[in-house]
């Protein structure tokens, strides 16, 4: 079972060594010095910024780390996916990782992904739907958003993450469930 706790200041050495991981750096293309990763997931663990960083834990342990925002929080995202896909302002979206190689290709990703959106039906009420893009060469994270149940509703160019890759994005969406 997965259970959430936000990120905080001390868990920068547990998010350098999975982002280290060549698995994670491949996509999240991240600098992993310390300062970096201060700089990078600081304000949101301050409360600064209104993104929220979760650890998942299975079994108490941690696992993997969601990010997730409301596309209308981050106005130049709207209007970079909007060629692409109308978005409402009120949609959430996430990013995700699994952090420890070992774990990979187990279920954990489409495990993790399910319960970031169900806790997200709960926190965030208003929120019509969850729409995540993600780099077409990234077959392994978009299928992990199908088995999670979400649905391909749109490709096109976006900005990736890793400038080695194409701007290709497969767009993935899942609506709130009727009465929820």
């Amino acid at each position: 079972m997965i259970t959430w706790r936000r990120v905080t200041e001390d868990d920068f050495p547990l998010l350098r060594r999975w982002l280290s991981q060549p698995h994670v750096a491949r996509w999240w293309n991240h600098e992993t010095e310390a300062a970096a990763v201060a700089r990078d997931f600081g304000p949101v663990a301050r409360g600064e910024e209104p993104a929220e960083d979760w650890l998942a834990l299975l079994d108490g342990v941690p696992v993997g780390l969601v990010q997730r925002c409301l596309w209308g929080d981050y106005p130049e995202y709207l209007t970079e996916i909007a060629p692409v896909l109308e978005v409402p302002a009120a949609a959430a979206t996430i990013d995700y990782l699994v952090g420890d190689p070992a774990l990979t290709g187990r279920g954990v990703g489409p495990l993790l992904i399910r319960a970031m959106i169900e806790r997200t039906w709960l926190d965030h009420p208003r929120t019509p739907s969850v729409v995540v893009p993600v780099v077409a060469a990234n077959r392994a994270s978009w299928r992990a958003l199908e088995k999670a149940g979400l649905v391909r509703v749109a490709e096109g160019e976006l900005e990736p993450d890793n400038p080695i890759d194409d701007r290709l994005h497969y767009v993935y969406r899942v609506d709130r469930p009727t009465g929820s």
